[in-house]
């Protein structure tokens, strides 16, 4: 397959502050390497953090747009990033692993290329593989006109993978791969009095009607715990994840981490959270927010005062719902608790 990929150079900083080969050494990290060969199993953002202080920062490397932001230049195992010194200062350059080491224009310049499916991604998919498609944020009647599992001949009481099932109020005109769900917990935002600002809903596993009818059959194809009558089902969605660049929100973004998938209450890197905020404030897929963490302190007469808020992290958002979004933990350097602030992040 063919795909058009933009080549550019990889200079440090905004290009509108910096000249072509000018770099912003405060970007840098201390111990940056020379050369680095991208391998197998590496990210955007794990490659950014080996050269930059704020990984954040990578689309400014790359100099993309924003349409650019959500198909960014692939990069590849075997493919390596060379840290130049010139008369001019330092900068970094791309060399395709292919042996194609021509120097890249410092202007965007597009050719086609065969590129194949193993270009790295932006963080590391497996981690949230399982939240693409699920959880599912609902209101509070989201799923009452869903339809709904009858039981099966023999009047089993749970449900399970490899069960033939009954299915009520099924469609004929949206497939035949389902998902099951179950209403869950409350999303409660914690900066509008604790206001329910949608349902978590739960995931169970996946069925695959059969055969459409008044009463249709499905089979239970997986099943993640147990499944029971009245149970609901959602047509599976297909690619939700986009591969974005991570970057800013271009607006400031001030919410909070409302609750962390596994009910821990301390969240490190790796932790998948739930903030309260989502599309209709301004927050896509690839936006990345900085943590800080709320504290208070005891006066001696008394009185309590608010501390400055503290960094203490960054997360990833990964999936986006009207008033709702989750976001990985890809940086923690202490602790992260449920009502953090996350907040546009500060060059």
């Amino acid at each position: 397959m063919r795909k058009l990929i933009i080549s550019i150079i990889l200079c440090l900083g905004l290009f509108s502050a910096f000249s072509a080969n000018a770099v912003d050494d405060s970007l840098l990290r201390g111990d940056i390497p020379d050369r680095y060969e991208v391998v197998k199993g590496d990210t955007l953002w794990g490659i950014a953090a080996r050269f930059l202080k704020e990984p954040w920062r990578w689309p400014e490397i790359w100099g993309l747009n924003r349409d650019q932001l959500k198909n960014p230049h692939k990069i590849f195992p075997g493919d390596i990033i060379v840290l130049e010194k010139t008369l001019k200062g330092n900068r970094l350059r791309l060399i395709k692993g292919s042996g194609d080491q021509r120097t890249v224009k410092l202007s965007p310049q597009i050719r086609i290329e065969q590129v194949k499916s193993n270009a790295i991604p932006s963080i590391p998919a497996s981690v949230i593989e399982p939240f693409l498609s699920q959880p599912l944020v609902v209101d509070q009647d989201g799923l009452a006109q869903a339809p709904y599992l009858l039981g099966t001949s023999d009047n089993r009481v749970v449900l399970s993978a490899g069960n033939t099932v009954y299915v009520g109020n099924m469609p004929y005109d949206l497939g035949k791969a389902w998902q099951i769900f179950r209403t869950g917990k409350a999303l409660k935002d914690p900066d509008q009095n604790y206001q329910v600002i949608g349902y978590e809903a739960e995931y169970l596993g996946n069925a695959s009607v059969k055969v459409f009818d008044e009463i249709s059959t499905a089979v239970i194809t997986h099943s993640t715990q147990e499944i029971l009558k009245g149970d609901r089902l959602v047509p599976a969605p297909g690619l939700i994840f986009n591969n974005y660049a991570p970057h800013a929100p271009d607006t400031f973004i001030n919410g909070r981490i409302m609750s962390v998938y596994g009910g821990v209450t301390e969240i490190g890197k790796g932790s998948i959270v739930t903030l309260n905020r989502g599309m209709l404030d301004g927050l896509e897929m690839g936006h990345v927010l900085a943590v800080y963490r709320r504290s208070q302190t005891r006066m001696p007469d008394g009185k309590m005062i608010e501390l400055p808020d503290e960094r203490t992290g960054l997360v990833f958002v990964f999936r986006v719902f009207e008033q709702v979004s989750y976001a990985l933990v890809v940086q923690s350097v202490s602790a992260i608790k449920i009502l953090d602030a996350v907040k546009t992040p500060i060059n």
